[in-house]
């Protein structure tokens, strides 16, 4: 069973800048894109990245060059670097493999 971890969020000014992290169980990044997912209140769950097993990350237009989605492999990690975060990136945010999600991690931008 694979479990995913998420942490990193946290309360930012707008402007501001959070790392994302997405702990992994087990050595699964050779196998499967890696997907980073959030939710704000009263809204669907939407996609917000996509780290592939080869070539380069895709973005959903909000946050295409602000954001951006590496790997550790040795640690079993991906990261969501998020820059120039606005009040419109507050969500609680997930990472995806395959058919497993984490718990989430709260962002919250405000001033």
């Amino acid at each position: 069973q694979v479990q995913l971890v998420e942490s990193g969020g946290g309360l930012v000014q707008p402007g501001g800048s959070l790392r994302l992290s997405c702990a992994a169980s087990g050595s699964i990044f050779g196998f499967n894109a890696m997907d980073w997912y959030r939710q704000a209140p009263g809204k669907q769950r939407e996609w917000v990245a996509t780290l592939p097993i080869r070539g380069i990350s895709t973005y959903t237009e909000s946050v295409k060059g602000r954001f951006s989605m590496s790997r550790d492999s040795a640690k079993n990690t991906v990261y969501l670097q998020m820059n120039s975060l606005k009040p419109e990136d507050t969500a609680r945010y997930y990472c995806k493999w395959l058919d497993h999600w984490g718990q989430g991690t709260q962002v919250t931008v405000s001033s």
